[in-house]
């Protein structure tokens, strides 16, 4: 097979489905208690420019005077006082303020006296300096991007600091991945996921230490190219989703700690709990869900991404650790309903506004109320990562002796729904955390210092035509696609010369990628909600499932998966339909890798003979740890 036979525009994007829904236990319900909400803000906190200067305001209920000082006044600390109102916010007009100008709030409290960075900036000179006053004009020119249906999408998790580096010593940034969008593009996937860019201390990091949430990192270009990228990316019909992180802030170099002097028990003060509460693996920096304020906080950058970035689409970070203290479990003991309810309303505010983008959960719990509807008490999120999946085919594919192999849990794993909706969840078998934190590479976890080993590519490919072939968003991590055996490190960039050494593997998950996208118009159903796992064999590791939308020529698609060291010919499996079944890929050709065993996998003719759970059966050929996918 070559490329050219799955080479096809791309088709014009469909709306958003419709999600299905059904009811959950009581049992496993998560409380929604809420207080109270404010409306969300019409006002703009922060520095805004305008024609007569700029508007600053800036919550500090705790402080006795606030001032601005900047390069517009020498840094003066008591020439531009702002004005306090009840609710504790501080607000004026400065005229001699301009766009580029550097500024902080001087805070008094009593005696105390205090220097912090705007809350709200959307830029800091680096994530120790100051505040700049930016303009959010830009132009977008013709940019009229139309989010691809969920159903549809094919995700790219990438860092930006490691995804292109152009020099030694540094990390990448945000024109580097502008660079690398046409070879996005035509690998095939329509949506990219960038890890956190809030600014972070120093220059290289993993992004999941915010101390600047409204601020793009300065290293990666600022908000100026973050938006240059979404535009970009959405001339190249690549949808945008982000990475932000609201289970905690910092922990370090972060302004907001204690922000305007007050604190109670060695807590963080306004922005943060100040009790039990405010513990968190990754210090105890845990946002206040219960304070309006903070709310309102969390909820605006929100909508700053979505809304004057562009974005189409946000993951949240550990949202088991948003509702639940100790977080990663589902016990009713240690939730915060503040935090459930927090969710809830951010996800309300985003249907008002932008129904058509996605809000995708990192919750890691399985747990079903995370993508169930608000009116039925659900946080509301679209989707959910799934760990059942990922852990299950990981361990599976790793797991070196084929006995030991179970097929009952691949079954159980290719079926799995949230909520009865097989787009409920994100499949994969490699994102950031899996490839680091002590892991690494799928390919170098099968054959640890032999990634680039028969096994290892026979494995960790047929865990990438699992993830593409079954049901749910399916998303592939940076680098995956050729066969990257370095574990993840924000100090380590992808090495591109690997496009060219595994340049095989590459098109492997070029033509997958388009057959889960339905670019050939034969494979429909790998874009539908139904699946059958029909063929189970657990002696001889061969699995087989029937994938549909609405059924029929064009749209059944049938994959059968070995996941024996041993190939097969003259293989006997159902089918749902007699008649002519057009072999589509298999990954056991040699013009994937000169390794492979390029055992021949051809087009099956299904005769009426019942067999496993259909009126119809054929005989197919598949190769060793191999998958052929197969369509009318």
């Amino acid at each position: 097979m070559t490329s050219s036979a799955l080479t096809k525009q791309a088709p014009q994007p469909k709306a958003a489905p419709v999600l299905t829904q059904k009811k959950l236990p009581v049992a496993s319900r998560k409380p929604s208690s809420t207080p109270s909400l404010l409306p969300a803000r019409t006002d703009r906190m922060g520095a805004t420019a305008h024609a007569k200067g700029v508007s600053f305001r800036v919550w500090a209920p705790n402080a006795t005077a606030v001032f601005v000082a900047g390069t517009f006044n020498n840094w003066s600390e008591s020439q531009h006082a702002l004005v306090g109102n009840e609710q504790g916010q501080w607000s004026g007009e400065l005229p001699e303020a301009k766009v580029g100008d550097e500024y902080k709030y001087v805070i008094c409290n009593g005696k105390d006296k205090m220097m912090r960075n705007d809350p709200y900036a959307r830029e800091v000179t680096d994530s120790d300096g100051n505040s700049r006053i930016t303009n959010d004009a830009f132009d977008w020119e013709e940019d009229h991007f139309q989010m691809p249906a969920w159903n549809e999408l094919v995700i790219y998790e990438l860092h930006v600091g490691t995804f292109n580096v152009k020099q030694e010593g540094k990390p990448g940034d945000l024109y580097g991945v502008i660079e690398k969008l046409p070879y996005l593009r035509e690998l095939g996937i329509n949506a990219i996921e960038i890890m956190p860019l809030a600014e972070f201390p120093g220059g290289f990091s993993w992004g999941y230490n915010p101390s600047h949430p409204f601020a793009v990192e300065n290293q990666y270009g600022g908000p100026k190219a973050f938006k240059e990228f979404i535009k970009e990316a959405h001339r190249h019909g690549i949808a945008v989703l982000l990475d932000v992180v609201y289970n905690h802030f910092g922990p370090d170099r972060l302004d907001l700690w204690r922000f305007d002097g007050w604190h109670e028990n060695e807590g963080g003060g306004i922005y943060f709990y100040n009790d039990w509460r405010a513990e968190t693996p990754w210090g105890a920096t845990r946002p206040d869900y219960g304070r309006g304020e903070v709310r309102q906080y969390i909820l605006d950058n929100a909508m700053m991404w979505l809304d004057e970035f562009r974005l189409d689409g946000l993951r949240l970070d550990s949202v088991s650790h948003i509702r639940n203290v100790v977080g990663r479990q589902n016990d009713l003991a240690n939730d915060i309903g503040e935090g459930w309810s927090l969710l809830q309303w951010l996800h309300e505010e985003v249907e008002k506004r932008f129904p058509w983008k996605i809000i995708i959960a990192e919750d890691l719990c399985s747990n079903e109320w995370v993508t169930c509807e608000i009116q039925d008490g659900g946080a509301g999120f679209k989707a959910q990562w799934d760990a059942c999946f990922v852990n299950t085919i990981r361990e599976t594919l790793i797991t070196p002796n084929d006995e030991d192999r179970d097929m009952e849990v691949v079954r159980e794993a290719i079926e799995h729904q949230y909520n009865g909706d097989s787009f409920r969840r994100v499949i994969y078998t490699e994102s950031h955390d899996e490839v680091a934190n002590g892991s690494s590479r799928l390919a170098e976890e099968i054959g640890p210092g032999q990634a680039d080993s028969f096994f290892s590519k026979k494995k960790s490919t047929l865990g990438a035509a699992l993830v593409l072939t079954t049901p749910g968003v399916p998303m592939i991590f940076q680098g995956q696609e050729f066969l990257e055996d370095e574990y993840f490190d924000d100090k380590k960039p992808l090495e591109w010369s690997r496009t060219e050494t595994f340049n095989g593997l590459v098109e492997l998950y070029r033509n997958l990628i388009r057959l889960r996208r339905n670019w050939q118009d034969n494979t429909r159903g790998l874009q539908g909600q139904h699946v059958q796992v029909f063929h189970v064999n657990q002696e001889q590791n061969v699995i087989a499932y029937h994938r549909w939308k609405d059924g029929g020529p064009g749209d059944s698609v049938v994959i059968v998966a070995n996941f024996s060291n041993q190939g097969y010919e003259n293989y006997r499996i159902g089918f749902p339909a007699s008649g002519m079944w057009r072999m589509r890929l298999n990954t056991d050709w040699e013009g994937y890798d000169q390794d492979f065993n390029n055992q021949p996998a051809f087009d099956t003719e299904a005769q009426d003979h019942p067999y496993d759970v259909f009126q119809h059966s054929g005989n197919i050929s598949i190769g060793a740890y191999s998958v052929i996918i197969l369509s009318q």
